[in-house]
């Protein structure tokens, strides 16, 4: 992984841990937009339960009225599919910044 890379992957990490750290003092910010964007990640193994990949609900989704926790493959799904689109949207941020800065050299 490119240099470039690797800076843009982090950058977009730690924007995410900068917008989850207000939740943790003041719990209603996660009613806000900001808190709903937050929380599209987590919510996603419900939409991969939803169009059929198994094993990611407890109890396989059948958790009566409320919402079932993700299993370990559930989480183990999302943090894999999170980061994988974040690499992407990294790497092309990387080509981005590499294609404004031979510009400004030429």
């Amino acid at each position: 992984m490119k240099q470039r890379t690797l800076k843009a992957l982090v950058f977009l990490v730690l924007g995410y841990a900068l917008l989850v750290l207000p939740g943790f003092v003041w719990p209603a910010y996660f009613d806000s937009p900001a808190g709903l964007l937050v929380f599209l990640p987590i919510l996603s193994v419900y939409f991969f339960h939803e169009i059929g990949v198994p094993g990611l609900l407890e109890h396989n989704g059948l958790c009566g009225w409320a919402w079932c926790s993700p299993t370990a493959l559930g989480w183990a799904l999302l943090v894999a599919f999170w980061l994988a689109l974040a690499l992407l949207i990294a790497w092309g941020i990387a080509g981005l910044w590499l294609r404004i800065s031979r510009r400004k050299k030429a």
